[in-house]
């Protein structure tokens, strides 16, 4: 498939699925669920997730040297980078380095690119870190073990791959294989990108050398922002008249980001997460109806904050122009 027609094709099938499981599901009990919720949809779109954003702001800001960015500028920078992310086609990392690129005037942009890579890594650290809590609260609710075994096996191949994500980040893959990558597109400048990404390559391995205790920091505050998703469930099954307790709501969440792992070239994962979902509630006796009404939550939840992101990022370009990058010399 045409790499250019690969995004818009599997949007539309995952719309197609959306589309799908509201009828199969039952159009008339998603509606009353939005209807029962009302106004306070306002107030789940905003309210928890604000927590996750300010836990994911630091878990990036701690991984940088010195005072860094101010916190407000980090999380704006932040909120624009997941919204570029989310709304264009770019599998869910172009908005990285836009992230950097927007605390340049207060980190160094090799600083800030390195400090991307290694928080993009503590973040699905923290998942895998959730998932494996959510496993061990969901032998206490006794769940098929068919659905078990899969969680345990998405939960290992999370582990191998950020695993192999670090090692080869320690190994310093970027001068070499990124300077080929930069020759195969034929970008010019490419000694001076090679430079660049040589001085990434050393400022990760400061990081893992240097910054151990941060990055396990990271990780554990990235996991919390993962936990949040599990209150909000817990917040939208209590709205709705099907209370769970909060260990089951976070068990839910786990299973729900797994899914997410494993679908994600898809973008959004639009259509496998709603099935999943749909599939993992039922799983725990709650009803696939109610899974799809939670995930059809979270979505507009995300559209929400992709507004928020894209403001954050016109605000950032109203700015007079931005001083020089201080970049460190190559060592």
């Amino acid at each position: 498939m045409n790499g250019r027609w690969r995004r818009p094709l599997l949007l539309l099938a995952g719309a197609a699925v959306v589309l799908w499981l509201v009828w199969d599901l039952g159009a008339t009990s998603v509606w009353e669920a939005f209807h029962t919720l009302g106004w306070r949809l306002a107030v789940l779109v905003l309210a928890p997730f604000s927590l996750a954003v300010v836990l994911d702001s630091l878990g990036w800001r701690i991984l940088l040297a010195g005072p860094g960015a101010p916190f407000l500028v980090l999380v704006g920078a932040r909120l624009a980078g997941e919204a570029v992310n989310l709304a264009t086609p770019t599998a869910s990392v172009g908005g990285e380095p836009l992230k950097a690129y927007l605390v340049r005037e207060h980190v160094p942009l090799d600083e800030g690119l390195a400090s991307i890579i290694v928080d993009k890594t503590t973040v699905v650290m923290g998942q895998a870190l959730f998932l494996a809590v959510g496993l061990l609260i969901a032998l206490a609710l006794e769940p098929p073990r068919a659905l078990l075994f899969a969680m345990t096996g998405l939960l290992a191949a999370e582990i191998v791959g950020v695993g192999g994500f670090a090692l080869a980040q320690v190994a310093g893959v970027l001068g070499g294989g990124g300077g080929w990558l930069l020759d195969r597109l034929g970008l010019g400048g490419i000694e001076r990108h090679r430079e660049m990404l040589t001085r990434i390559d050393h400022g990760l391995g400061r990081l893992y050398r240097e910054r151990r205790a941060e990055i396990a920091g990271s990780a554990t505050l990235h996991a919390l922002a993962w936990a949040v998703g599990g209150l909000e469930i817990y917040v939208i099954l209590h709205l709705l008249g099907r209370p769970v307790t909060l260990g089951a709501a976070l068990t839910l969440e786990a299973f729900g980001t797994a899914v997410k792992f494993a679908t994600f070239m898809i973008p959004g994962s639009l259509g496998a997460l709603e099935g999943g979902n749909a599939a993992i509630f039922a799983a725990f006796g709650l009803g696939g109806a109610l899974g799809l009404v939670a995930t059809l939550v979270r979505r507009l939840r995300e559209a929400t904050w992709v507004l928020i992101g894209m403001a954050a990022l016109s605000a950032f370009k109203a700015r007079p122009a931005a001083r020089v990058s201080r970049e460190r010399p190559s060592s």
